[in-house]
């Protein structure tokens, strides 16, 4: 079924477009990098423990389809941690907003259907784009919110099923929240079931570090 919709364009205005309302199989989407609707209760108190936090262990090289991301957006690679939002609250209610918003207004379609190429990382352009693609625009709308960059990191991981996926993790004083564009829901990273590969070192402009935590690494 068809309907108009407003969408993100990759300029990052809004336009009037007509868009698929569904949701397309794309696990294919994000094979050679890498469910329902609801809002995240979050309790208010201190600081969560260090577990709350995706913790990496050594510097790695970036994903194939990343290798190239800080010439081609810079702004992906900022790790500054200033922003004009403050409490991880505020940062959670905005993050919230931004991930149900680029899910329901970006179609899902792999990079092959795209650009005859397994992996391309890119922000969506017109037709879509894949799990890569929603995160790297989730993060370039939260940093336009104020959300600091250093808090803004994206992270490979096999699913539940253990295929390749990437999502990109929002890190507060509560603990690290993940964003997908498989479910409208954000979730400690603990809690989402992932394995957590690699994610972008939060330290580093242009570094990714190793982390193999989570999931299938819990056992």
């Amino acid at each position: 079924m068809f309907s108009s919709k407003t969408h993100f364009n990759p300029k990052g205005n809004t336009v009037r477009s007509t868009v698929w309302r569904g949701r397309r199989a794309v696990q294919a989407a994000c094979l050679g990098l890498m469910m329902a609707s609801g809002l995240t209760v979050v309790a208010a108190g201190p600081a969560y423990a260090a577990s709350a936090l995706v913790i990496s262990t050594k510097a790695v090289s970036a994903p194939k389809g990343a290798r190239g991301l800080c010439q081609q957006y810079s702004w992906a690679c900022d790790r500054s941690s200033h922003g004009s939002v403050r409490g991880a609250a505020n940062e959670i209610a905005i993050a919230d907003r931004i991930n149900r918003a680029v899910n329901s207004q970006v179609r899902e379609i792999s990079d092959q259907q795209q650009w005859r190429k397994t992996e391309k990382w890119s922000l969506p352009t017109a037709r879509g784009g894949d799990c890569e693609d929603f995160a790297l625009l989730k993060k370039r709308e939260l940093m336009r919110a104020g959300v600091a960059p250093s808090k803004l990191l994206i992270a490979t991981v096999l699913d539940r099923r253990r295929q390749a996926h990437a999502v990109l993790v929002l890190r507060t004083d509560r603990g690290d929240y993940v964003l997908d564009n498989l479910t409208n829901r954000m979730l400690p990273w603990q809690k989402t079931g992932y394995s957590f590969i690699r994610m972008q070192d939060p330290r580093s402009a242009s570094g990714w570090t190793k982390v193999m935590r989570g999931g299938m690494f819990s056992s």
